[in-house]
């Protein structure tokens, strides 16, 4: 019985551990190699980011990326999670007032600031913002960067994803992507 085990631990470490990891790992590179090696971003053969993945941008010039949770260093993937704090919860209240600051100081144009400009994503590295946070941030960028308003909500169309099989979650604009395109005068 003793050997019979350690036969069926030894040959499921050898399938489970080495061979189905090896096999899977061929296939997504023989049939995905971008999204395998993480859907990586390069500007001048240098790794700008990653597309999966959200970075902070603080720059008036440049739209901001929902915020994230992940402190002490944003957009940190090593403690990917959320803050989960409670609405109630002082810190909480703290952190979102100072983000509404924040926003209304760089755009004074007034309006309603969307929600997923306040508030970090589960995650804490969501690349996405909503399109109506792109339009909340429009003029400022715009200004910012002398660029006509329409071209840029061109732009933004052009790096919102639609939501998978056209129902399932929703659009939502690419920061990166989008000021990366920015930055190329696109």
């Amino acid at each position: 019985m003793i050997r019979q085990s350690v036969q069926c631990l030894l040959t499921l470490t050898v399938l489970t551990g080495l061979v189905y990891p090896l096999l899977v790992t061929v296939i997504a590179q023989g049939l995905f190699p971008n999204a395998a090696n993480g859907s990586l971003l390069t500007n001048n053969g240098h790794i700008t980011g990653s597309r999966l993945l959200g970075q902070p941008f603080e720059n008036p010039k440049y739209f901001w990326s929902r915020p994230s949770a992940t402190g002490p260093f944003a957009y940190n993937t090593a403690s990917s999670s959320g803050s989960n704090f409670g609405p109630l919860n002082p810190d909480f209240r703290k952190a979102l007032e100072t983000r509404i600051a924040a926003l209304k100081a760089a755009n004074p144009q007034g309006g309603d600031i969307p929600i997923d400009l306040i508030t970090a994503s589960a995650s804490g590295l969501d690349p996405h913002i909503s399109p109506a946070a792109a339009e909340y941030q429009l003029a400022r960028v715009s200004n910012v960067r002398g660029i006509n308003v329409a071209h840029a909500r061109e732009l933004i169309a052009r790096y919102t994803d639609t939501p998978q099989l056209g129902f399932l979650g929703n659009a939502g604009v690419n920061v990166l992507l989008l000021n990366q395109a920015l930055d190329r005068k696109e």
